[in-house]
């Protein structure tokens, strides 16, 4: 094994912290892994790692070594996709973490320009609506919605959404058509878990006005596939960002409520692993994402480092 690749390897298991799970990151046998650090260790005459039952951890020459191998392996990257151009001739497997709802009816419709553009390019798309672990996964980029609570992530905003009190014409016609947010308090709320932890807290704004209602249901659910079932079977009303029922609502069977009340915006984050430069693929695929969502009205994207 070649010396970058012993870094890389090294790298991969100082940041998940085992050999097993750098072995899957790398998509190698644990034993392989094993072998590369004890190489390692033999050339460079010094102990890297600390084995116990609790894991690995780096020694002070192990932790010196990884940050330095940290920024040799970033550069190198660097220094490939300048030779490659950021959108030409991408190859290779990009494994990309995305939620399930958002994914399904933004991403995957448009997904096959992306492959033609990149036909060497093998994509996993990963659908879940938890924000999993993106090195224990071995994940290239992350769309995640919503607030930033991972401070070691590097992060490009790709679209900004508003956010709207949404139920049917069926559900609407037993319960009544709110006219002002108060009116919520006698609905019925599917709350979803997953939004700022199923918060039950509904803030409103219309000029200078700000109302907040505590809202109460019978049912709360942990993944938007869920929530738009809800509503679309006539439970209740739901507060939801407008890609997710963006086709009922096209075709008016759910209605948005309140319409000259504002609500928080909601943001769509590319997410890239720490401790690395995101590859030529990630980028490409979140400027793609970008230019999806731009095509749908979506706000301009800026850059952040949390």
């Amino acid at each position: 094994m070649d010396r970058l690749a012993l870094m890389e390897t090294y790298v991969c298991t100082v940041e998940t912290g085992s050999f097993s799970a750098a072995a899957r990151r790398l998509q190698v046998g644990q034993p392989a892994v094993s072998k590369a650090i004890a190489q390692l260790e033999e050339r460079l005459q010094a102990r890297l790692l600390l084995r116990s039952t609790r894991g690995l951890t780096p020694t002070e020459a192990g932790q010196a070594y990884y940050e330095s191998a940290k920024r040799a392996i970033a550069m190198a990257d660097e220094a490939d996709s300048v030779v490659r151009g950021v959108s030409a001739d991408l190859v290779g497997k990009l494994r990309v973490s995305a939620a399930v709802t958002f994914t399904r009816l933004h991403v995957i419709p448009h997904i096959k320009r992306f492959m033609e553009r990149h036909p060497q390019l093998e994509i996993e798309v990963v659908l879940d609506d938890r924000h999993i672990d993106l090195l224990e996964n071995g994940i290239d980029i992350a769309l995640r919605m919503g607030n930033l609570g991972d401070s070691s992530m590097t992060a490009r905003r790709v679209a900004t959404g508003r956010r709207m009190v949404v139920a049917t014409p069926a559900y609407l016609a037993q319960r009544g058509v709110p006219q002002k947010p108060a009116d919520l308090v006698h609905h019925e709320a599917v709350v979803y878990l997953s939004d700022a932890g199923g918060a039950t807290t509904w803030s409103f704004e219309r000029d200078s006005a700000e109302v907040s209602v505590t809202v109460s249901g019978h049912l709360r659910v942990s993944a938007a596939e869920g929530v738009r079932a809800a509503v679309c079977a006539d439970v209740g009303v739901a507060i939801v960002s407008e890609w997710m029922f963006a086709p009922e609502l096209a075709r008016g069977t759910v209605c948005q409520l309140l319409p000259e009340w504002s609500l928080p915006t909601i943001d769509v984050w590319a997410l890239y692993p720490s401790g690395r430069l995101a590859s030529a693929k990630a980028r490409a695929f979140a400027a793609f994402v970008e230019e999806i969502m731009m095509g749908e009205g979506a706000a301009p994207p800026v850059e952040a480092q949390d």
